[in-house]
């Protein structure tokens, strides 16, 4: 794609979110108005713009390149965060509503009387958060290298000062807004691009690969590695390579054996045509046989499924940046309302992305060789297409992919900056001002020096986290009355903890190999049990510390609004 065309799309995007965010400061003004946008947020607005936060760049771009990479189990992704919305319309939409809270502490704190367990819900709710914010911003750099070749750092950059303007200008009214108009945006840049895709695959001359091969090169091409990486070559290969193989400079024909080799970056290898594509030493090589069927290609692929189905369906109500716009609703009605919008409007989107992933292992199988899968969204419609219309479509799908970040990284700073203003700052509008620096900066810092992760992979284990945390506490704290202060702690400490550590190991280190890898890479089936057990054990072994006011809470959150029980409900400091 050209750099002036996606540099022309990029710049659009961010100078229309600036100008719908600013906006908002015309209408932001009581505390209120930047936590919850004052509870004024009518149900269609608000599905827009939670499908707007919640389609982030895990789903513009991630999904595609795992389903790339990684074939039919990758479904389960788009399927598990549209489903946790049924979860969460069945469970938590509605009580939550009622609890006339502002942020998942303020929620812990008026249903368990505790300060200790707002303060590591508190805890939990920044680095969930912050890592969620990370690929992000990772993924901005990616496409901003992408479309324009410049350094990593700066798309993350550009993302956090736009991201910066629009929170401070008007909190949640401000980016309430901004995110509805990109999940229209994100809808059409992939919608758009995508029966052009189809029309293109349909009349290629071109075949596609064989069910029982691995993706092969179509026609000779070059394959220029923008990163060191290690390639696995399942058979010997006659190749011409420029720069470094294996630690030795070569500037011609070589035979690439069978086994590892290590290419650093700026090296171009050139492949005849039908050679099978070499892949990247993390990912597996599958046939299209493989591709097409469930629990192959992965170390035990049946526990890896099944907990990341019970990552995707719990960790959703546990997300931050997606329970804070249950407050802005007017009531608990309009909050079931809102949800079955979501699960509407999500599953339109999420037809689109596997289309991608499959047509890349046609088209563009050199990036399962660079391990840049993530890319196959911005390069099918250049491919397929090419001219002026594939340039175009080209564009089309970077604005969407930057809108993707923008939304996202909106709603995630919006609900941690509620957090530390209010639980760490004094309240009021100056510290939720201060807080969001903190909640996007940090991150930000954090993403330039942690090793780059498939973007997915770091969101899905975002959601462990939240599933192991937050799922238990809001499902215990709304439908059981005998959860106690020192449960609720025991259990957000026992499965944060558990989880935590998988997640740290998995990104700082890579997970091993054997059991205790799988264990680490998909922790929700082990850790998710392990904190609904901590927290009712503990609970029933400390019931003198079930709060006082319990049956007056529990009948706020169940009650109809008619009965007008919100009168006397908690407001922030400086509100």
């Amino acid at each position: 794609m050209s750099s002036a065309y996606g540099l022309a799309a990029v710049s659009l995007v961010v100078t229309t979110t600036v100008l719908i965010g600013t906006f908002g400061l015309r209408i932001s003004r009581t505390t209120s108005d930047f936590y919850v946008a004052s509870r004024t947020v009518s149900p269609l607005r608000n599905a827009s713009a939670i499908g707007g936060e919640y389609l982030s760049a895990a789903s513009f771009l991630g999904v595609a390149g795992l389903i790339m990479a990684y074939g039919a189990d990758m479904l389960w992704l788009p399927v598990g965060w549209t489903g946790g919305y049924l979860v969460l319309l069945v469970l938590v939409s509605a009580p939550l509503r009622r609890s006339g809270a502002y942020t998942l502490p303020d929620f812990a704190e008026a249903r368990l009387e505790s300060m200790a367990v707002r303060r590591i819900t508190s805890v939990l709710v920044v680095l969930i958060g912050w890592l969620y914010l990370m690929p992000q911003l990772q993924s901005a750099g990616l496409v901003l290298r992408t479309v324009a070749g410049t350094p990593v750092w700066v798309g993350a950059v550009l993302v956090a000062a736009v991201v910066t303007i629009n929170v401070l200008s008007g909190g949640m009214r401000s980016i309430t807004l901004v995110q509805a108009f990109q999940y229209w945006l994100k809808l059409t840049a992939l919608a758009v691009p995508v029966l052009f895709l189809l029309i293109a695959w349909r009349y290629d001359a071109a075949p596609g690969p064989d069910g029982d091969v691995p993706p092969a090169f179509t026609e000779r091409t070059t394959v220029a590695m923008s990163a060191d990486v290690t390639v696995r070559v399942e058979r010997p290969i006659a190749v011409v390579v420029h720069g470094s193989l294996d630690g030795a400079a070569r500037a011609g024909p070589v035979m690439l054996t069978a086994g590892e080799h290590a290419l650093t970056r700026d090296t171009a290898v050139t492949f005849p045509a039908g050679a099978a594509v070499p892949h990247v030493s993390d990912l597996p090589v599958m046939t299209g046989r493989e591709w097409f069927t469930p629990l192959s290609g992965r170390e035990y692929p049946l526990y890896a499924t099944y907990s990341l189905i019970l990552a995707t369906f719990l960790g959703t109500m546990g997300l931050p940046h997606v329970l804070v716009r249950f407050y802005t609703n007017p009531d608990g009605r309009a909050a079931r309302r809102t949800t079955v919008l979501v699960l509407t409007l999500l599953g339109a989107f999420y037809l689109l992305p596997a289309l991608y992933g499959a047509l890349g292992r046609i088209y563009a199988p050199e990036l399962l060789m660079t391990g840049r899968t993530d890319a196959v969204v911005l390069t099918l419609p250049g491919r397929l297409v090419g001219g002026m219309p594939g340039e175009l479509l080209s564009a089309l799908v970077t604005a969407g992919a930057v809108a993707a970040f923008l939304s996202t990284t909106s709603g995630l700073t919006v609900s941690v900056a509620g957090v530390i203003g209010q639980d760490i700052l004094n309240g009021g509008v100056r510290s939720f001002r201060v807080a969001t620096l903190l909640a996007l900066f940090v991150p930000l810092g954090l993403a330039l020096a942690a090793r780059a992760l498939a973007v997915a992979d770091v969101v899905g284990l975002a959601f462990a986290v939240a599933a192991s945390t937050f799922c238990p506490l809001l499902v215990l704290g709304i439908w059981w009355r005998r959860l106690t202060v020192a449960g609720a702690f025991a259990g957000l400490v026992a499965g944060g903890g558990l989880a935590g550590t998988a997640v740290a190991w998995t990104i700082v280190a890579g997970p091993p190999r054997g059991a205790a890898g799988a264990l680490l890479a998909q922790p929700a089936a082990w850790t998710v049990p392990v904190a609904f057990a901590v927290m009712i054990g503990v609970s029933l072994l400390t019931p003198r510390s079930v709060p006082a006011g319990v049956a007056r809470t529990m009948v706020r959150l169940h009650a109809p609004e008619t009965l007008d029980l919100d009168r006397g409900t908690w407001r922030p400091k400086g509100g």
